[in-house]
């Protein structure tokens, strides 16, 4: 092959064996239970805090094992073409879009540091805190007992599972 053609030919992108995993993530932030039992918010921004839940959640389980900081990486990347296109789709102008994706990026870091600091407690009322500050609910003054204890079980279900089996996407709330 020509030194020229191997420039030009397009390259394997990384993310691509992280994308069943990230879809899975999108997936199970749409499941009913968490708007219809848990007291989410089906708007807007109740859809996007429970992606950036389930998926701090994942990234917590992968920050246990630090040789996924790769995959870790590679898996926020998709989260950031994934919201990108999401804010583009939405109107969010190529001027602003940089903007919006910081603070999407800040809200990410943060929930996963709540998380983090939250699941460390054997109590589920940590958590039920952290979500309290962090998810959009249907009714503000309520706690989200039930979703911690639902996000405490993923979270657990997750550490059990075998590294490989979590990066492939076979996970389940």
């Amino acid at each position: 092959m020509s030194l020229l053609k191997r420039f030009l030919r397009p390259g394997s992108d990384a993310r691509e064996a992280l994308r069943p995993l990230w879809h899975r993530v999108v997936e199970l932030s749409r499941d009913p239970v968490l708007y219809r039992e848990d007291g989410v918010a089906d708007t807007v921004a109740g859809r996007f805090d429970m992606i950036a839940a389930i998926l701090a959640i994942v990234l917590l389980r992968l920050e246990r094992d630090r040789v996924f900081a790769r995959e870790s990486a590679l898996l926020t990347e998709l989260f950031v073409a994934d919201m990108d296109g999401q804010l583009r789709e939405t109107g969010v102008g190529d001027l602003v879009v940089g903007k919006h994706m910081g603070k999407l990026m800040s809200v990410l870091g943060g929930r996963i540091g709540a998380f983090r600091e939250a699941l460390k407690s054997a109590e589920d009322s940590a958590l039920a805190e952290a979500l309290a500050r962090n998810v959009t609910l249907l009714d503000e003054d309520s706690r989200p007992d039930g979703l911690a204890r639902r996000l405490r079980g993923f979270y657990d279900k997750l550490c059990a599972l075998d590294s490989k089996v979590l990066l492939s996407g076979d996970i389940g709330l």
